[in-house]
This record gives structure tokens, C-alpha cells and sequence, in this order.
């Protein structure tokens, strides 16, 4: 007890809250700004709001003339969850090879892979839209979401460091008991590899949900936007921007990926450092 309490005990705690309100500070700036009136956000007399203005969020849900809220959260949040179920697919079944079995030129197709997580997304931006506007598939979710299913090589990659952490006597057991490859992986591999997967899921959905470039390339019909693109529109459509009500849908819009952090939250850290050390 006496270490708990210790001075240099003490000073550590505040030390860490000192840094925690400091990193947390602009989401606090932002949801007492969403309470504001609008001539009263910017300006630098106090952080609390004189008088909770709680219609922001009224006003925010129905600033798109014809569309609510509602509509960009749901597209957002069937984008994300096909990317999050590609993303497995993918990841699981390329990962799988390369970590357990044998065949030819693996060193350097796993070199390949490799070199393609060196590639800054702004080389394919072109070759991608090119390819998918003769494709037809402009103004669809198919260019935020194919690209999921066939490959992320950074989740393979994790996928690949998890599957080898796991003893290769599990596979030799489950090849005396009869099981081929595949069966050897989704009946005794595949439910080992939950917090990998839950990892991956994770950073899947939160960058689909924040990403803003590729759906304002692909999108063009206001009813199929995201979340991002609505609260850009929100501010487009505007002539005098109503900070309260845009704060408010921000607050809004990082609802399901913070639920979704905590839902998973345990296996995401296990499965972080798992990968990381092995």
C-alpha cells in the first residue's frame, strides 16, 4: 500500500491525466461546441457553452434538404461491413499458405506481397478509376468494396505472423485425424486466430468509415454518400454554416466506430501484441 500511494506513485497518475485531458481535449472541445450557438463556437471566453443548445442535433440529422441522417449512416455502415467481411476472407485464405504449406516460388510471391505494402495509395487512385469506369462500376459501392476482398496486403501480412505463432503440431494432429488442409484451417485453425481477426476487422472498419477521398472519387448521387461526404456537403450546402448542428453529426458519426472499439477492445490489444511478438 505504501508503494501504491508513494509520491512518485502520485506524480505518475497526475503526469498521465495531465496528458490524457491534453490528447482528449479536442473531442471535448468538440461535443460541448455541439451545445453552442453558432456566433458563440469560436469564440475564446469559456469551453462550456452559456446555453445548451440541444435542437443542434435536430437541426444537424435534417440539414441535407430531402435526405436525413439516417441515410449516410446506413451507407457508411453497409460499405464498412462488407469491407470488414472481405477483409477476413481475403486475408484468412491468402494468409493461410503462406504461413503453413509449401509451394513453388513462395519466397517470392511473399516478396511481392510485401512490396505491394510499399505502394502510397495515390499510385493506383488512376489505374483503379480507369479501370472501373470502363467497368461501369462508377457511382456504385463495388470500387469501396471489391477491393477488400481481394486483398489488403498489410491484414495478410498480420495474418501471416499470427498463423505462425501457432504450434505446427495442432496441424499434425488434425492430419492424423483425417482433416485435409482446408478443413485443418476453418476447423482447427481459424478459431485460434480471433484476436488477429478481431485486429483486423478494427482497423478494416475505421478506415472505410473515415475514409473520405476514394467515396468522394466513386460516389456521385447524394443518396448512396457516407458519412464523411455528408458532413462535407452539410457545410457546402450551407450559406451560413451552422457550427453547432455540423459538431453535433460529427459526435454523431464517431458513435459506431468507438462502440465497435469497445466492443472488441479486449481481443483488438491481444491481438496487437500478439502479432507484434511473434
Amino acid at each position: 500500500m505504501a508503494t501504491r500511494f508513494s509520491p512518485a506513485a502520485i506524480g505518475k497518475h497526475v503526469l498521465l491525466t495531465i496528458l490524457s485531458l491534453t490528447m482528449i481535449y479536442p473531442v471535448i472541445w468538440l461535443f460541448l461546441s455541439s451545445f453552442k450557438a453558432n456566433d458563440e463556437v469560436f469564440v475564446v471566453t469559456s469551453i462550456l457553452p452559456s446555453s445548451f443548445q440541444f435542437h443542434n442535433y435536430v437541426d444537424g440529422w435534417k440539414a441535407v434538404p430531402g435526405f436525413g441522417f439516417e441515410t449516410f449512416i446506413t451507407n457508411s455502415l453497409l460499405i464498412s461491413a462488407l469491407v470488414v467481411l472481405g477483409s477476413l476472407i481475403s486475408s484468412s485464405l491468402v494468409a493461410f499458405p503462406f504461413a503453413r504449406m509449401d509451394f513453388p516460388l513462395k519466397r517470392f510471391w511473399f516478396s511481392i506481397l510485401m512490396g505491394t505494402l510499399m505502394l502510397p495509395t495515390q499510385v493506383l487512385l488512376i489505374p483503379r478509376y480507369v479501370l472501373f469506369s470502363q467497368l461501369d462500376w462508377i457511382n456504385t459501392i463495388v470500387p469501396l468494396v471489391l477491393p477488400a476482398f481481394l486483398g489488403n496486403a498489410f491484414f495478410i501480412y498480420l495474418m501471416i505472423q499470427f498463423l505462425r505463432g501457432i504450434p505446427k503440431e495442432l496441424d499434425e494432429a488434425a492430419v492424423m485425424d483425417g482433416c485435409g488442409p482446408f478443413r485443418t484451417f476453418f476447423n482447427i485453425l481459424l478459431p485460434n486466430c480471433k484476436p488477429v481477426l478481431y485486429t483486423i476487422a478494427i482497423f478494416a472498419f475505421l478506415w472505410s468509415w473515415d475514409d473520405y477521398f476514394e467515396q468522394l472519387l466513386y460516389l456521385n448521387e447524394v443518396r448512396k454518400f457516407t458519412v464523411p461526404l455528408a458532413l462535407q456537403m452539410f457545410v457546402d450546402n450551407a450559406a451560413q454554416i451552422n457550427w453547432g448542428s455540423l459538431f453535433a453529426m460529427s459526435i454523431v458519426s464517431i458513435i459506431p466506430p468507438v462502440l465497435m472499439f469497445f466492443f472488441a477492445q479486449k481481443h483488438f490489444v491481444e491481438g496487437t501484441a500478439t502479432s507484434g511478438l511473434k
